[in-house]
Parts: structure tokens; C-alpha cells; sequence
């Protein structure tokens, strides 16, 4: 495997043995990585182009920009997901990735390794902190001993869980694309793959065309082809090894096993390793803080209800967001059994 040496970013860098080291065992992310001394960043055409070691970062956070279609609810629109790493004095830089997934992973494994490290911008830690106190308005203030208990037990295992944040990302993110998967028609990829292959046609015979110099519209056949292939390439509907019910599904019984053999070193933990994420364990709370209910068992069943009676119609704080997005798939696949 070629080595190419990453630049470095701001006033710190490693020595070339140790950066050499780091680079080839890094965990990758998408077009970026952890390491044990740096984070590897990409460029805008080459993955893990640079590095900022970790003594250097004091921030790396998600960042999602949406057009305008998507507030308007009309149009094509979609979301492009940022990494946004805060290095040195003031200077920082941000990363495209192409799955937001890997964005919450990776951040996920900087949590894990490196707890120093803030992921969340300054702002969003504003607005976190305004809405916690607005939501601590709403808790009842005389909680009985039962009541006590059981939210000091969940805690707990919140704090257990958080140790491992990789593992409730990873989790997460293997629910999500199975639930979108059991919603999305088979046949739709496969229609996807044979316009991919008459657009690969296309483009290769486009190709000849103009270079013959047989025709000028062959340039043009040669450009709609390539933007059919850029477009499903990047649509993530094509059917690959990665990207297939079996594939998918596999993947997601890799996250409930990890996470059952984690759970299993904790005694008589609250929740099934399918349903294990931090956000449940905190709605739990919630339940318990708000007065809706005293023991754990009760608990679980509020929060379930309260979960299933979610949708789209109703407005939540950009907190409850977070946490129905990352669990509600959990509970979907599992028909909140």
C-alpha cells in the first residue's frame, strides 16, 4: 500500500514516523479518519489529504446545509453534510462528506477517544442550554423516593452507554438505513442500475463519436451520460455490495450484537440491546422528571407511547428532534415490541 504523507494543518505537527504510523492504522470516516494522535481531513478531490493532531483540535462538529427547497417544501431539494473541525487560533476548516451517517460516527469515535474534544459548535451549545432550561421548567419538583430511584438508575446506565458512544451511533445509523430499506421498492434500484449501464453506454459511445469525429453531438451524448452517472452514483440507490437488503440487515444485526455483548457486562440493564441509545434512556428520564410516571417499567411503556404518537405533523425542540431521528427507526423495525 503507497504511503502519501498528509499536509499539515495550523502550527503543530507530528514527526514522520510517528504521522506515518498513525495514518496507516487511522480509522476511516468516510473521505476522513481518526487517529490515535490526529485527525485526517480531506480535500476537496483526495480523502484524508490532511491531518490536525489532536492536541491541536478544540472543536469538530456536524454542520448540514439544506436549500432552500427543503424549507419551502417545494422542488427538488436536498442536504449536503459538513464536518467542521476548529483547530489552532481561530482557524478551521470544513469537510464534505457524502453520507451523514459517517459524520456522526466519526464524531462518535472522537467522543470515545479523545472526551476533551467539544463536538458541538458554540452556538449549538447556546441553544442546547437555553432549551434544557426551559425543559427543567417543566419538571416536577417533589419526585417520591421510587420515583428518585429509578431516575438515579437511569442515569446510570446512560452513563454507561455514553462511554461507548460509537456503539448507540453505529446502532443508529444500521436501524435508519434498514427502515429506509424496508421502505423502498426493490425494483427501483434495479431500474436505477439499467439506466446506470445505458448511461455508461451512452457515455462510452459519445465518446467515440466525437473523438471519431464523426458527429458534434457526440459531445453532448458524452456529457448527459456522465451527469446520469454522477447523479445515481451519488443518489445511493444503486444496488452494490454494501447497498443491499442482505448486506444492510447484516449490518444490522452486527450493531445489536456488539451492543447486547456491551450491555451484558452491566447488571440488569433497563433496556433490550435493540433499543439501546442514550436519547431513550433520556426520554425515560424525561417521563419520570415531567410526574408521568414513577419505576422504570412504567417508564419505558410512557416513553414508547409518547414515541409512537410523533410524526410529522408535530413540533418538537430541535433536542427532541435529535433523539426521535436516531431512535424512532429502532422502534419501527420492532413494531415497539
Amino acid at each position: 500500500m503507497l504511503y502519501f504523507k498528509p499536509a499539515r494543518l495550523g502550527d503543530v505537527g507530528l514527526g514522520d514516523d510517528e504521522l506515518k504510523k498513525d495514518r496507516k492504522t487511522c480509522l476511516a470516516f468516510g473521505p476522513c479518519g481518526v487517529g490515535d494522535r490526529a485527525l485526517y481531513l480531506n480535500s476537496l478531490f483526495l480523502d484524508r489529504r490532511f491531518y490536525v493532531p489532536v492536541a491541536n483540535v478544540r472543536r469538530a462538529y456536524k454542520r448540514v446545509a439544506i436549500s432552500k427547497g427543503a424549507f419551502t417544501g417545494k422542488g427538488i431539494f436536498g442536504s449536503i453534510p459538513y464536518l467542521v473541525v476548529e483547530y489552532g487560533k481561530g482557524e478551521s476548516i470544513q469537510c464534505t462528506f457524502k453520507h451523514e451517517n459517517h459524520v456522526d460516527m466519526m464524531l462518535a469515535e472522537i467522543q470515545r477517544r479523545f472526551p476533551h474534544i467539544k463536538t458541538m459548535s458554540e452556538a449549538a451549545a447556546r441553544k442546547m442550554a437555553e432549551a434544557r432550561a426551559a425543559e427543567e421548567a417543566k419538571y416536577k419538583k417533589d419526585l417520591s423516593p421510587v420515583a428518585l430511584a429509578s431516575l438515579e438508575r437511569l442515569c446510570q446506565a446512560r452513563e454507561f452507554l455514553e462511554k461507548r458512544p460509537d456503539l448507540a451511533t453505529r446502532l443508529a445509523a444500521a436501524s435508519k438505513a434498514r427502515r429506509v430499506d424496508q421502505l423502498t421498492n426493490p425494483t427501483h434500484k434495479w431500474i436505477a442500475l439499467a439506466v446506470f449501464c445505458l448511461a455508461l453506454i451512452a457515455s462510452a459511445y459519445g465518446a467515440y463519436t466525437w473523438l471519431s469525429g464523426a458527429g458534434d453531438y457526440g459531445m453532448y451524448i458524452t456529457l448527459a451520460g456522465l451527469a446520469a452517472l454522477f447523479f445515481f452514483a451519488g443518489a445511493n440507490v444503486l444496488p452494490t455490495a454494501r447497498n443491499n437488503s442482505r448486506a444492510i440487515a447484516a449490518a444490522l444485526d452486527k450493531a445489536k450484537k456488539d451492543m447486547a455483548e456491551y450491555i451484558g457486562e452491566y447488571p440488569d440493564f433497563p433496556l433490550p440491546a435493540r433499543y439501546a441509545h442514550p436519547a431513550t434512556l433520556s426520554r425515560m428520564m424525561r417521563s419520570i422528571r415531567e410526574g408521568r410516571s414513577e419505576t422504570v417499567p412504567d417508564a419505558y411503556e410512557d416513553m414508547k407511547v409518547v414515541l409512537r404518537s410523533l410524526n410529522s405533523d408535530v413540533r418538537v425542540s430541535q433536542t427532541e428532534y435529535d433523539e426521535v431521528v436516531a431512535i424512532k427507526p429502532m422502534f419501527l423495525l420492532e413494531d415497539y415490541k
